[in-house]
């Protein structure tokens, strides 16, 4: 597989890499705008409506574990034998079939036949990702991968922050929407905004199928047997379902038979059931890290520590991320921070995903290479863009921006972070998970004003940890790469279990969702702890990314 073609073919094929990173951002972020709507139209209840997103990021795991699997049948790696180029290419037409099923459904399939179209949309986006995240490291130096990544993330989120208020526009013709227009929505407009989504996928798989500058990305290698790898994923994956059965049991109408007291303890119940879930998770991908360290044989990428423990903080990170701003306009409702109305919520929420963005730029500079002066200016000068371009989108959305002015203060704290943390991956990830513990802390122990930009400031710390993690983990793998990627993608399962864990938590009257926001200082504890072993575990593997940095 080539992995260090020339520079100017690098450049060329970076650039078309990076958009299929917009849409997953996009589209993620305007199910917020689309929830709504399907709640309104279709008389769902809020638990019934949530599952839009579990649909969304359950297919990402469907879509990875199913490549695993096709892959060990045949003895080949799917995504090494299509190459990240073709594999990219299918996974968007695999969308595009999504968007067109979306039409179909809104038309004549009901909710149902939606939440199937969101499930083919989100598998093509699993594929575009499980090959997307290892082709944009082989791109250059192993040990800058995750800068790469993060000029894709970059991307990613603007695509996050402007993504509902492009939809917005879309349906109701403003940003700012009621309840009323929500009502009036025909899906003769939806249709539309399917038509218009479908037709930029198969344009985008277009760019890739006649860019000569994208390498093909092939590596045909055979793949040894990963029979113990097979069986630990399936054993996860069937306890999962049934952990999630009885979590859902509210879509087939048992809950309108209980009364409010019933009700209740059936919630306790979901979030026991969701507790196990999580549990499942950590004891299947820990217990299979203390097999494969006593006999590698039959675990694939697997047998691999950084991996195994890389695949748990994947799982802990996109849980933390979400879960933080799910539970936020929560939060904001509460008098003793605002006492906010649901109208007056966006503007927190933008900012929160505009802090990933923030972080992201910022930690694509090194791509360009810029000399070492340069980039100690484009360090304040590129948040500060950023954090204006937030503040400017928002307020010609017509929002009210006044409220985080002084939020710029969590910025440079981010930019000093920055500096000290010199573009290593694991110290960079290290640094960002102790101040994203701070942060929580700050959050719980304050209230007003400072513990809202104390929790806000966790997309500050979230921002980065995607590419240290995913270059991390697979640092090393050779021939199971691509399996290692799928297995990370997997991963995503965490937006899933983790935010439903917090919110449920919160439900209990003597915790409140205040102190539910502990649930975010456990995971950005365990970022810690994974960046710190992770370092030791390469070394002994001969890798040190973080020393190879240092020496460029």
């Amino acid at each position: 597989m080539q992995t260090n073609p020339a520079t100017k073919q690098q450049s060329g094929a970076l650039a078309t890499l990076i958009s299929v990173f917009f849409f997953w951002g996009f589209i993620a972020a305007s199910n917020g705008v689309f929830i709504p709507f399907c709640k309104h139209y279709f008389n769902l209840d809020q638990f019934q409506s949530q599952l839009i997103d579990f649909a969304f990021y359950g297919a990402y795991y469907l879509g990875a574990l199913g490549l695993f699997f096709f892959g060990m049948i045949g003895g080949k790696d799917l995504v090494g034998k299509w190459g990240y180029k073709r594999s990219i290419i299918y996974g968007l037409l695999f969308s595009c079939i999504g968007a067109v099923v979306m039409i179909l459904a809104v038309n004549f399939g009901g909710f149902t036949g939606i939440l199937f179209a969101l499930f083919i949309v989100a598998l093509g986006f699993s594929l575009q990702q499980t090959a997307a995240q290892p082709f944009a490291i082989s791109l250059g130096d192993p040990a800058t991968g995750s800068h790469r990544i993060n000029l894709g993330g970059g991307i990613n989120s603007f695509g996050t922050m402007i993504g509902p208020i492009i939809v917005a526009f879309a349906l109701f013709g403003s940003a700012v929407y009621s309840d009323d227009q929500i009502q009036a929505l025909g899906l003769g407009t939806v249709t539309i905004l399917y038509s218009f989504v479908g037709g930029l996928f198969l344009l985008c798989a277009l760019l890739f199928i006649f860019s000569k500058k994208v390498p093909a990305g092939i590596n045909d290698e055979t793949l040894e047997k990963a029979s113990k790898a097979v069986m630990i994923l399936f054993i996860i994956t069937v306890l999962l379902v049934l952990c999630f059965i009885p979590v859902f049991r509210s879509y087939i109408g048992i809950d309108t038979q209980l009364t409010d007291e019933g009700k209740h303890v059936l919630e306790i119940g979901r979030m026991r059931w969701l507790l196990l879930a999580l549990g499942v998770v950590v004891f299947g991908l820990l217990s299979s890290n203390y097999a494969a360290r006593k006999n590698q044989t039959g675990w694939g990428a697997m047998q691999y520590p950084q991996l195994v423990l890389g695949m748990l903080a994947i799982f802990v990170y996109v849980g933390v991320e979400v879960s933080i701003q799910s539970n936020l306009g929560e939060l904001l409702k509460k008098p003793e921070f605002g006492g906010l109305q649901a109208s007056d919520i966006s503007p927190y929420i933008s900012m929160y995903w505009g802090s990933l963005m923030i972080g992201r730029w910022v930690g694509a500079i090194p791509v360009f290479n810029p000399g070492k002066s340069l980039k100690s200016l484009l360090l304040v000068i590129v948040p500060m863009v950023a954090f204006g371009l937030i503040i400017l989108v928002n307020s010609i959305a017509q929002k009210d921006m006044s409220p985080l002015y002084w939020y710029v203060l969590c910025v440079f704290v981010q930019i000093g972070a920055f500096f000290i943390s010199q573009d290593k991956p694991a110290f960079m990830l290290f640094l960002f998970s102790i101040l994203g513990v701070v942060a929580m802390l700050v959050g719980l122990m304050t209230s007003g004003t400072l513990a809202i930009y104390a929790f806000l400031s966790g997309g500050l710390f979230c921002s980065i940890m995607w590419p240290c993690i995913f270059s991390l983990s697979i640092a090393g793998l050779g021939k199971y790469t691509t399996q290692g990627a799928a297995f990370l993608i997997m991963m995503i399962l965490g937006g899933g279990i983790i935010p439903p864990i917090q919110g449920k938590l919160a439900d209990i009257s003597s915790v409140g969702i205040h102190q539910s926001y502990w649930v975010p200082v456990i995971c950005f504890a365990y970022l810690a702890f994974f960046a710190f072993v992770v370092k030791r575990m390469l070394k002994k593997q001969g890798i040190d990314y973080d020393t190879q940095i240092s020496n460029h």
